[in-house]
């Protein structure tokens, strides 16, 4: 009414600006209605009818006004839109396209036209689409949303969607680099020693294509070790800012998902020419060093370039049986292998108890694997503990990137560094109450040193239960990358540097060049410039986007019968806030939610605390970060990719004081 007549626009108009407005984001609801949540926690309904101009997410200015003696909010004005690209797909109202956008909680469908050169009639129900929101009704004197289809994604049935669909949204690519007609070594002066008579090993997994290192050890009779670590050497085949370059940092990593990975270099190179492969002779940069009898790393350290040539293609499984059960069934390596593998395990061995006396060593925890039938459907997912080989070769990686951080720092001052805060300074002494509340033998001018927080971290691991090592985990910083050294708290270290995956990791690249300086005396053909750590953060966010997106498509694939089935799963709590508790499926990997309704249905009774990790019931700890129990699954929501969980654990009504709890033939005899 007010649009077909200018004086009564006007005097809206004039009324809403006399109106205090309030500026917030979105907060929609599935019942049409929403939420306007200002910055300092204000919060103002938006009636149905407002909430057809807005999407969830959008920050907008809101006029404040009183209807049915209620306090509510209309958007005036957009700040900032929520949603520009999505992925969603395509929803035919009477034949004509629109798009429904694939986000919990944006539900409607968008009028949509194909962009020029995409086939509107290739478009079907239901199929995967990327789009682009074009109008906004907030914006200009269009009343509502409008996008255009940009690319179609796949098919509305195709089993491979999860994987596409998150590809697409992450805006990674799909494919390998683009293969080379043929690849020649670089000339780079750089002397390479023959150690191709050397033994060297490789373990790894039973399907692992890009193999990147290989091991040779000796045991001394002083109890010492000699080992030389060898990674192979792609950047002797890709110059500094050759195309193959460029490519290989616009990826940043080879991204790995359940079920398959997508290289960061072609294939030739990832799994052919640069790949550790039995009995074939390869370039490789070499780190040698000795570490004494105790496991601390002595200086001798070198770096240089070598001809390798493995000469076992060992597996974890197959180690780990050797070493834990003194045999393996099918398998049974030579003298020359075997002596290989014991001395590894020693060096591992000497490693890992100076880590756990002087750095941090972290709890093993299983990895999950899915098994996928040949059409991409979910066939099963299998639990892979880390086992004795795993633990060696990890041990052998960590000593190579210590090195490598020593030797950077004290030739360059700079190279790709891996780095860690330890406590966040803002929520220092928030943790220090924590601690005191536990009676934690530590004193906060302790924690800020890296000895300081490594005993910490050792203390940790020491306790029964993990439920401070989970609430102190919030109050630590994260986990960063630089181009400076800079010590790694959370790992005890004074200095990492990686470079032992350079066929997966562009960073790993970056400091092999700096190494060849090192070995050559030559100025580096590539430095890490300031912007390398966020750029590298942001590969890395990612891809752990994409994979836990995967991850939670794939499980509510194989999990779609278990509310019928009422399977029951042990869950381990690692978070909780207001609404309930998240929890991880131990028998599969599956992260849940129990919302607080399913675990009381009373508000009065039951209290989730995000400040203290900790569910209440009847003023009673109930529940804690890091508490196992038994659920089963209550929704399976295909949609949204969600599991909802209740505990087995069921709590009775409270007994009121003075009220009888006896049975009426009790009371009666």
């Amino acid at each position: 009414m007010f649009q077909d007549n200018p004086l009564l626009a006007q005097l809206k108009k004039q009324i809403q600006e006399t109106l205090p407005k309030k500026e917030g984001n979105i907060k929609a609801t599935d019942r049409g209605f929403g939420f306007l949540e200002t910055d300092n926690k204000e919060s103002f309904f938006i009636p149905p009818n407002y909430m057809k101009n807005v999407m969830h997410g959008d920050r907008v200015v809101a006029v404040i006004r009183t209807e049915k003696e209620r306090e509510v909010a209309e958007p005036q004005e957009l700040v900032e839109q929520f949603m520009t690209r999505f992925i969603g797909r395509v929803k035919l109202i009477r034949d004509r396209l629109n798009v429904v956008p694939d986000h919990p909680q944006l539900k409607d469908a968008i009028k949509a036209r194909a962009i020029k050169g995409l086939n509107p009639e290739l478009l079907k129900e239901g199929d995967w689409v990327v789009a682009n929101l074009t109008r906004h009704p907030l914006v200009g004197d269009n009343k509502t949303f409008f996008c255009e289809i940009k690319e179609k994604i796949t098919d509305s049935n195709d089993k491979i969607a999860p994987w596409w669909v998150t590809l697409a949204r992450h805006e990674l690519p799909n494919a390998e680099p683009a293969p080379q007609d043929s690849w020649s070594m670089l000339d780079e002066e750089l002397e390479r020693q023959d150690l191709t008579d050397l033994p060297f090993i490789t373990i790894d997994g039973e399907s692992t294509k890009d193999m990147d290192d290989a091991l040779y050890t000796v045991a001394k009779d002083d109890g010492s070790y000699e080992i030389t670590i060898a990674i192979a050497d792609p950047t002797s085949y890709i110059a500094v800012g050759d195309k193959m370059d460029d490519e290989a940092r616009q990826r940043g990593f080879t991204i790995y998902l359940p079920g398959r990975n997508i290289p960061m270099l072609p294939r030739e190179l990832s799994d052919e020419l640069c790949s550790l492969i039995e009995d074939e002779k390869r370039p490789a940069i070499c780190c040698r060093v000795t570490i004494n009898a105790d496991g601390v790393i002595q200086d001798d350290i070198t770096f240089f370039a070598a001809w390798i040539k493995s000469q076992a293609r060992l597996a974890y499984d197959k180690v780990s049986d050797l070493i834990e059960h003194g045999q393996c069934e099918d398998w049974a390596p030579n003298a020359v292998i075997a002596e290989q593998i014991n001395a590894l395990h020693g060096f591992a061995n000497a490693r890992s108890e100076w880590r756990a006396n002087n750095a941090v060593v972290f709890p093993d925890r299983p990895d999950y694997r899915f098994e996928l039938s040949e059409d991409n459907d979910v066939v099963a997912i299998h639990t892979d503990p880390r086992r004795t080989a795993n633990r060696m070769i990890e041990e052998a990686m960590i000593t190579a990137n210590i090195c490598a951080g020593r030797v950077l720092q004290e030739k360059f001052g700079m190279g790709v560094f891996n780095y860690h805060n330890g406590f966040n300074p803002e929520k220092l002494d928030a943790a220090m109450d924590f601690l005191k509340n536990a009676e934690a033998p530590f004193e906060k001018e302790e924690l800020t040193s890296l000895e300081g927080f490594s005993a910490l971290r050792r203390w940790l691991n020491a306790q029964e239960t993990t439920y401070l090592d989970n609430r102190l985990r919030k109050f630590q910083a994260y986990s960063e990358v630089g181009n400076k050294p800079a010590p790694h708290y959370a790992m005890g270290l004074d200095v990492y540097a990686t470079w032992t995956s350079p066929i997966r990791k562009y960073g790993d690249m970056i400091n092999h060049r700096l190494l060849k300086a090192v070995i050559s005396g030559t100025e580096p053909t590539q430095t890490p410039d300031d912007s390398v750590g966020e750029e590298i953060a942001t590969h890395r966010r990612h891809h752990r986007m994409a994979e836990r997106d995967v991850s939670d498509w794939l499980y509510v694939r194989l999990l779609k019968d278990a509310v019928k089935d009422e399977t029951v799963f042990t869950a381990e709590v690692f978070d909780i806030n207001r609404a309930g508790m998240r929890v991880r499926l131990l028998e599969n990997g599956a992260a849940a939610f129990i919302p607080a309704p399913l675990i009381l249905d009373n508000k009065q009774r039951i209290e989730c605390n995000n400040d203290l990790g900790i569910v209440n019931i009847d003023k009673v700890k109930e529940y804690q970060l890091g508490d196992s129990f038994e659920v089963k699954l209550t929704e399976v929501r295909s949609v949204t990719r969600q599991l909802v969980a209740k505990p087995l654990k069921e709590f009775p009504a409270p007994v009121v004081e003075g009220e009888s709890t006896a049975q009426p033939s009790e009371e009666k005899a």
